[in-house]
């Protein structure tokens, strides 16, 4: 029992989020400040803050993974996660969000990032994650905190229940009302805010405040709308009771305000994460999970340590697990648990259990990939959450800068692909390409200064190559004779075909309309086989499809004939007959969906035509109010830096998906400019 008289709820495990630049990583180290984890708060422009301590991270200033840190407040143990708030990592918070108790998205006043915040608290409420809203920024807002909550409800499908009004004083905010407790609160800095009188004057608005707060409380409790409608004050227990209450039905999403530069509105906000969040009972109830059962935990993330091995940071949901024992995977991977780690950032502490609740690393999990769950025992357990990753967007070659590197390229991208499922290697053999696809520009630039940095591999980056082909516009027919001679017997192979196009799209057919015996039987697969080769690059130097190949005449000889023979026979035809059927240049065309804001439909519609694009039409984006989905053709070849241009023009928010449609016959400047880079 905790000293207030409430059950303990063990220890928590909340997560950070909100679009970029909004804070988050700056709250995260006012909370390890306030709480005495840190002595001095760092700063991400400084290069000191606990999270974003990787590399690739100081180098860009940005989160691009998630970010731990487990802290001690009065009495109760707390793990945040610091999750990236840019689009190109957005990923990672899916597989850290479902089993945290609940979230706290941090956002300003700001309506440019009104689309990103609304895509990350859909995401929550898909999830069904019960979270709090901190209104960060507060120092610096130059509207009424009505006004703000409004624009930011736009956002919400859940209705934003306002905790906290600022007190201002010359136009700034220096303080807040807190209403529920029904107390003011002066600012200090990098302090717990002092208690202060009621200023005079400050009376109404607070009554007015607090009265809509408990009249949006009051809509699920039945009681509360008595005691509303008949004037009796309710008692702040019951407030309490109510507020915790409902947002762990997710009927609100309480809003709090302060500035974590300053370390402002802290204290108030740990309090609540505290008194309020659901415990780690009521996260295993929500997400299913018996509580009874084998030790079970659901992993993160995986970081590749170097000298340190592979780290799967993840949370404890039921059980005990000690250094040593033997887990299994929810995919059927088994492995020994190496070591147990507490995390502050890139330190770790080892320790030689977890428990219920506890968010840490587990050493050596091989085979334990991110989002899996794992379980003590040799029982494979059911996966806890599955969250699938994002379709990629954006796609490089990867060259290796020394051909020694080759073996090492293969085991370091299995390794990055396993710390982020998000990114896809994909082996195009015929185009002599390694691909990597992900997220966007930053997204693949972070994954090769890894490659680098932590694998020792360097690579050189390509726009990739486009799988043009070539086909026919009209008949044509050829003969093909192979003769040679040598010492012993000779080669000889003769072969009549004609050729025609087909339909688009109907790929290759053989056929024969050999009579006689003119060409044997044994030999004409042969002829096929030769055919099939000589289509491997037509006259214009790429693949020929969508063509009838018919062998119509041909010769032998008893002895000097052969597969080999008629194989180079049916080259030398199909050679012959090609530049004669008028070859004409095809590039692939995809189908393409991008989702914009309404606001940005032009901008997208006039991306696509300059883009030798068609646009087929465009649509609400169902369930999401104020949003588009712009239906259009787009040629492979210019769907490359597509995500690059299509977020500039939708701060950051923009996205697609692609798939195959059609090849389509590329004529005038473009072909001609495909023609000279290949030759």
């Amino acid at each position: 029992m905790a000293p207030n008289g409430r059950l303990a709820a063990g220890p928590r495990c909340i997560a950070i989020v909100g679009p970029f630049q909004s804070g988050k990583t700056t709250l995260l180290e006012a909370i390890l400040e306030r709480t005495g984890a840190v002595s001095r708060a760092g700063r991400v422009a400084n290069g000191d803050s606990v999270g974003d301590a990787s590399a690739e991270a100081r180098a860009h200033a940005m989160s691009i993974e998630p970010n731990v840190a487990t802290i001690d407040f009065l009495g109760e143990s707390m793990t945040f996660v610091d999750c990236p708030g840019s689009t190109e990592f957005l990923h990672e918070m899916r597989n850290v969000t479902p089993v945290c108790d609940a979230a706290v998205v941090v956002c300003e006043a700001d309506e440019r990032k009104i689309p990103a915040l609304e895509i990350i608290l859909r995401e929550l409420e898909e999830a069904d994650i019960p979270r709090f809203l901190f209104i960060n920024k507060i120092d610096t807002a130059n509207q009424r905190i009505r006004e703000t909550l409004s624009l930011l409800q736009q956002a919400s499908r859940t209705p934003l229940l306002l905790r906290q009004i600022p007190l201002w004083k010359d136009g700034i905010a220096v303080g807040f009302i807190d209403l529920a407790l029904e107390r003011a609160f002066v600012y200090r800095e990098h302090a717990p805010s002092e208690i202060v009188d009621l200023p005079e004057g400050e009376l109404p608005r607070e009554k007015e405040a607090r009265f809509a707060m408990l009249e949006r409380l009051a809509d699920h409790d039945d009681a509360l709308m008595e005691e509303l409608i008949s004037e009796i004050e309710p008692p702040r227990d019951q407030i309490f009771d109510d507020l915790s209450k409902e947002l762990k039905e997710r009927h609100v999403v309480p809003a709090l305000i302060g500035s974590a530069e300053r370390g402002n509105g802290v204290t108030r906000l740990l309090k609540a994460l505290r008194h309020e969040a659901p415990s780690l009972a009521e996260t295993r109830a929500r997400l299913g999970i018996p509580e009874e059962g084998a030790p079970l935990a659901q992993s993160m993330k995986t970081l590749h340590m170097g000298q340190g091995g592979k780290l799967s940071v993840g949370r404890v949901m039921r059980g005990t697990f000690h250094e040593g024992d033997t887990v299994v995977g929810s995919r059927g991977a088994e492995a020994r648990i190496g070591s147990i780690l507490t995390l502050m950032g890139s330190t770790t502490n080892r320790k030689t259990e977890a428990g219920p609740g506890d968010t840490v690393g587990f050493g050596r999990l091989e085979g334990i990939a991110t989002g899996d769950s794992f379980a003590a025992g040799k029982v494979r357990p059911e996966a806890v959450v599955s969250p699938a990753p994002p379709e990629p967007v954006y796609l490089l070659a990867l060259k290796v800068r020394d051909r020694k590197d080759d073996v090492r390229l293969s085991s370091a991208l299995a390794k990055i692909t396993e710390e982020d499922p998000s990114l896809v290697v994909e082996t195009r053999p015929e185009m002599g390409e390694i691909r990597l696809h992900g997220q966007g520009e930053m997204h693949l630039r972070v994954a090769v200064e890894k490659l680098a940095s932590r694998f020792q591999v360097g690579v050189d980056t390509a726009k990739p190559k486009v799988a043009y082909c070539e086909t026919i516009k009209s008949p044509a027919s050829a003969r093909g004779r192979h003769r040679k001679q040598t010492g012993g017997h000779g080669q000889f192979g003769d072969v009549m075909i004609e050729i025609k196009p087909l339909p688009r799209g109907e790929g290759f057919a053989f056929l024969d309309k050999i009579t006689g015996g003119v060409v044997p039987r044994q030999y004409i697969p042969s002829v096929e086989t030769g055919v099939r080769d000589a289509l491997k690059s037509g006259p214009l130097g790429f693949p020929v499809v969508d063509l009838a190949v018919t062998l119509t005449d041909g010769s032998y000889h008893t002895v000097d004939s052969s597969d080999a023979a008629f194989q180079a026979a049916a080259r030398l035809a199909l050679a012959d007959a090609l530049p004669k059927a008028k070859p004409v240049l095809l590039e692939p065309v995809l189908s393409v969906e991008i989702t914009i804001p309404s606001e940005a439909l032009a901008k997208a519609t006039a991306l696509v035509t300059g883009r030798r694009g068609q646009i087929l039409g465009y649509d609400e984006r169902p369930g999401w109010n104020g949003w588009q989905v712009l239906s259009a053709t787009i040629p492979e070849s210019e769907i490359g830096d597509l995500i690059v241009e299509l977020r500039s023009a939708t701060a950051g928010v923009g996205t697609f998906s692609t798939r195959f449609d059609h090849m389509a016959e590329l004529s005038g400047r473009p072909a001609e400019m495909v023609l000279q880079k290949a030759h």
